[in-house]
């Protein structure tokens, strides 16, 4: 897949399957937005996803964005920050000079409730009326529901927010990850606690509550259950970052170095600072059982998961 962030002019392309939006977390129904794209790929259209918008903390890193698109099958992604440009280019112009333009659009597949231009003006609506004029076919398509509510990144953010790892892996469609190389911590782990691998999440990540999950890490082609501490470590001293550390069950490698992916099963309890290294050790002790409980308790699903 080609990844293009759009600073100034966008790329001239030529009989493309268009779907735009925030595309933040790629949750459920922007699975739904890529599935009409590539549906049009199969009729020999290039597979295009614009990515609209400014934010600090994303749900998927950009890395995290290109690897899934590319898995599904996705052609282009074209990242298009909020410029001034952008702010302020009314919808019609965006349909001729961006659409009909540049990307050469023949199918545009968006939400019921996808804005764009200058005051949020341009609508679904308006895409169907150009697509008549300009010759590209627009698919509307409804959310994707949670009960009553509409599955959204915002929807996504306030479940993540409250560490419901559960809620958040459905709205996905899949887990929710931090994923980095294994670094070096103090070694207080290893020599006083229990032994354990740090990481370091993307500063643009945006992540759970601190506190303790229990997690799946996926490392050199195996995956080991185990529990993760996000935050602090304000027991043993203050870091000044939230790091990622993972007791694995089952594995004592030398991991330093590798590259590992960490998915969040469900939150086990916040992070707090306890009165002695012995309290955090027995604490950490009982949330260990409570991990190893939870993959017993899936015995038979046929997960290949160390322990």
């Amino acid at each position: 897949m080609e990844y293009i962030r759009i600073d100034g002019d966008f790329p001239r392309l030529g009989n493309s399957a268009v779907t735009l939006g925030k595309f933040d977390g790629i949750h459920r129904g922007h699975r739904k937005l890529v599935e009409k794209i590539l549906e049009q790929k199969q009729q020999g259209a290039r597979a295009v996803v614009v990515a609209l918008g400014n934010a600090s903390k994303t749900i998927l890193t950009r890395e995290e964005r290109c690897r899934l698109l590319d898995s599904l099958g996705v052609d282009i992604l074209l990242e298009c920050p909020l410029t001034e440009r952008m702010k302020h280019m009314k919808a019609d112009a965006f349909i001729k000079e961006i659409l009909v333009g540049d990307l050469q659009a023949s199918y545009v597949a968006v939400g019921e409730d996808f804005r764009f231009g200058y005051e949020r003006k341009g609508t679904p609506a308006m895409l169907r009326e150009y697509g008549k004029k300009y010759d590209f076919h627009t698919e509307v398509l409804s959310k994707e529901m949670d009960g009553r509510r509409k599955i959204s990144s915002t929807y996504i953010r306030e479940e993540l927010n409250k560490g419901n790892m559960e809620k958040v892996s459905f709205l996905l469609g899949m887990d929710f990850s931090a994923e980095g190389m294994i670094e070096h911590g103090r070694g207080m782990g290893h020599k006083l606690l229990l032994p354990t691998i740090n990481m370091a999440a993307a500063p643009d990540k945006l992540l759970p509550p601190n506190g303790v999950y229990i997690t799946v890490s996926h490392i050199k082609n195996r995956s080991y259950g185990g529990i993760t501490n996000i935050g602090y470590k304000p027991t043993v001293g203050a870091e000044k970052f939230p790091g990622v550390e993972t007791y694995l069950f089952g594995c004592r490698e030398n991991l330093y170095g590798e590259y590992c992916r960490v998915d969040f099963k469900k939150f086990l309890r916040p992070e707090r600072k306890f009165p002695s290294l012995e309290a955090l050790k027995d604490q950490l002790n009982k949330d260990s059982r409570k991990g190893l409980e939870y993959f017993e308790n899936l015995h038979g699903q046929n997960l290949q998961i160390h322990l």
